[in-house]
């Protein structure tokens, strides 16, 4: 069973959330939390497995809050709900340390499949969000890095298939699509992956596609080599 810390500052929110994880079997409210402080105080003091975090709120908001919270070495994970439309917080939130973000309409099945992918370990960012994300901080996002930044030591440890698998993880491709793409088996796109992962230090995939994008290895439209 998952537990899970529910923190939004609507308490309408809270209770539709609330009455859809105590629906299902596999899934357990650990408790509430309406603003960035108490979730960090209730993620200290519950040790949810998941920590459902809201961005916009009063005070300390959800990117400072899963900053405290991922800072603390707590093994709870967060996953930040976001209304994409308004929210421009969701690529600070990904650098605080959160394993995902889904939109708040979401259907119910993809909150509780993220919940359970992040109670897991796995990384929750569907491709196509990612690339929606991608699309609206096109012009935000880096398109060329300083010099020198692409001769980083991490990226020359890696060979041009990891840099490929990289650039395709920024991209928002799923293992399936990548092994389809790149004529691979996915047991052998899953290798590539972890590999990837240890060799640039990142924890999931989300914080994969952060680092090609702030060294200028992907861009919003990438192309693969």
């Amino acid at each position: 069973m998952t537990s899970v810390l529910i923190v939004d500052d609507q308490p309408l929110h809270r209770l539709g959330l609330r009455i859809l994880l105590e629906s299902v079997p596999e899934t357990q409210v650990a408790g509430e939390a309406g603003t960035g402080s108490e979730a960090v105080r209730r993620t200290a003091e519950l040790r949810p497995d998941v920590v459902l975090m809201d961005i916009r709120m009063p005070g300390m908001d959800g990117i400072e809050a899963t900053r405290q919270i991922v800072a603390s070495g707590n093994r709870s994970r967060v996953l930040v709900l976001t209304t994409f439309d308004l929210d421009e917080y969701a690529h600070a939130a990904l650098r605080a340390g959160a394993s995902g973000f889904l939109l708040k309409d979401a259907r119910p099945e993809e909150l509780l499949g993220g919940i359970r992918a992040v109670a897991a370990g796995d990384a929750i960012i569907a491709p196509g969000l990612t690339r929606r994300l991608l699309d609206a901080y096109a012009g935000r996002l880096p398109r060329t890095a300083p010099d020198g930044l692409t001769d980083d030591a991490k990226v020359r440890l890696l060979t041009d298939r990891e840099r490929e698998i990289l650039i395709a993880i920024a991209t928002g491709w799923t293992n399936p699509e990548i092994a389809e793409r790149l004529h691979l088996s996915e047991s052998t796109v899953k290798t590539h992956v972890g590999r990837v992962l240890a060799k640039i230090g990142a924890r999931d995939r989300i914080q994969a596609v952060i680092y090609a994008y702030d060294i200028g290895l992907a861009s919003p439209n990438p192309h693969l080599p």
